[in-house]
């Protein structure tokens, strides 16, 4: 790839990321006068509650923390937030507890006990402020009462590894958990309750993102059993895990907070940022690059190397029609596609779907791509994503590696690794899932 488009595409890239940098998003939607809050449309008087809390968690809490702590001052009584390791800031009142992602672990199951201990002792007379971004689902594990932490991390490695969506990871995730499906909000009840939320979801549904711990939760132990049905784990899962379900299917485990749930009368949910602002910043870089701009959409979805296919088939077409766009062109989309893991290779989603775009861009040019993680960390790897054009397949082949094997075995990390096409960030301290950007010279 020349060197001028790859600078070119990690420019686009960085513009995204720098519209969703999690502090000053929260600072756009979070005011102080006086002792007047301003969330949103809604006015919290600091001078009326005897303990103003924060807690928290994603890879983007820390820098929503620190926002909140300098608008809040002396205001502030305490805090606890749980970040990915690595994501950490350093905080006045806030504790940070760093845990892992995707798969919980023990720091992240003592940190949300502590959270949940802070928030049952809330009164009427407290404000409870939230931070909720990307991977707080997996970080701020409660587990249910008969559930170990051990059973619900292999239930979440099953998940993750079979193709199912977010939406249906964490439908499972919020009836294994005690703070999930609106369980904050009833535990913090009555205290008035704040969330504000960096979503990594496609089309921003409160329910889904951090599997909604402030919010009522539509969904129930049937929809559980049929994640479980569809993917055919029920004779992988946990025998304890597929018990809860089927018992809460019959109605004898309670069911999440729904819809009407008094826990709900005071509480206020704000989105702060999400990939469609990512890609507005992003297509407005690449106009100002001297490009045609088409935003494709902020909610891809769908098996990685499927979506690769599409992408590709529209960058060939606006190479050699000129249609929906002219060259010199830029394709922008967003959104969070999935991998069916059936390889031992290693590897990420926008890995993946790189790869599976090289080969179906062999021999083309003209046409460059970058997918990458907004959150710096593309599944269990030090890369936020990759680079291709219509020489990568080629470049490997020169090297001693068939593209199409590497894909087949899940193993897109080694093959990009060995040729230099990996794009590393490191940390963001975001997330608003994935942005991939063509160029189409």
């Amino acid at each position: 790839m020349h060197p001028r488009q790859r600078t070119t595409l990690e420019r686009i890239f960085r513009a995204g990321l720098n519209a969703v940098e999690p502090e000053q998003a929260v600072k756009k939607f979070v005011k102080r006068a006086g002792s007047r809050l301003q969330v949103g449309s809604r006015s919290y008087d600091l001078a009326n509650y005897k303990k103003v809390l924060l807690v928290g968690a994603g890879k983007g809490a820390a820098p929503m923390a620190k926002a909140l702590e300098e608008l809040l001052g002396d205001s502030l009584t305490a805090g606890c937030i749980i970040v990915k390791y690595g994501h950490g800031l350093h905080l006045h009142k806030t504790e940070l507890i760093e845990a892992a992602h995707p798969i919980p672990d023990n720091a992240g199951t003592q940190g949300t006990e502590r959270i949940l201990k802070v928030l049952q002792q809330c009164s009427a007379e407290d404000l409870v402020l939230c931070v909720f971004s990307g991977g707080a689902s997996a970080l701020m594990p409660a587990p249910a009462a008969s559930i170990s932490l051990s059973q619900k991390q292999e239930a979440t490695r099953l998940l993750l590894e079979c193709g199912a969506t977010i939406d249906e990871i964490n439908t499972v995730r919020k009836h294994l958990s005690r703070i999930k499906g609106g369980g904050l909000a009833r535990t913090a009840s009555p205290a008035a309750v704040v969330g504000l939320i960096l979503s990594d979801v496609l089309g921003d549904r409160l329910d889904v993102i951090a599997s909604g711990p402030t919010v009522p939760d539509p969904t129930t132990y049937r929809d559980c059993l049929s994640v479980v049905e569809k993917y055919d784990l029920a004779d992988k899962l946990p025998r304890e895990v597929l018990r809860v379900f089927q018992e809460g299917a019959a109605g004898r485990l309670p069911e999440t907070a729904k819809s009407g749930d008094p826990a709900f009368s005071g509480v206020q949910n704000l989105i702060v940022g999400n990939n469609l602002a990512a890609l507005l910043a992003a297509g407005k870089e690449a106009v100002a690059a001297g490009y045609e701009l088409l935003i494709l959409s902020s909610r891809i979805e769908g098996e990685a190397r499927q979506v690769a296919k599409v992408l590709a088939a529209v960058a060939k077409e606006i190479r050699d029609s000129g249609l929906p766009i002219s060259p010199p062109a830029c394709v922008v989309a967003g959104g969070e596609t999935t991998v069916t893991v059936r390889g031992t290779g290693k590897g990420g989603r926008s890995q993946e779907l790189a790869l599976a775009a090289a080969i179906a861009l062999d021999g083309w040019d003209r046409i460059t791509l970058l997918s990458a993680g907004t959150d710096g960390s593309d599944g269990p790897t030090d890369a936020a994503g990759a680079f291709v054009d219509g020489l990568t397949c080629d470049h490997a082949r020169r090297t001693g590696m068939a593209a199409f094997d590497y894909l087949t075995r899940n193993d897109s990390y080694s093959l990009f690794d060995r040729i230099g096409c990996l794009f590393r960030t490191g940390p963001t301290r975001t997330n608003v899932m994935d942005i991939i950007c063509l160029l189409i010279d």
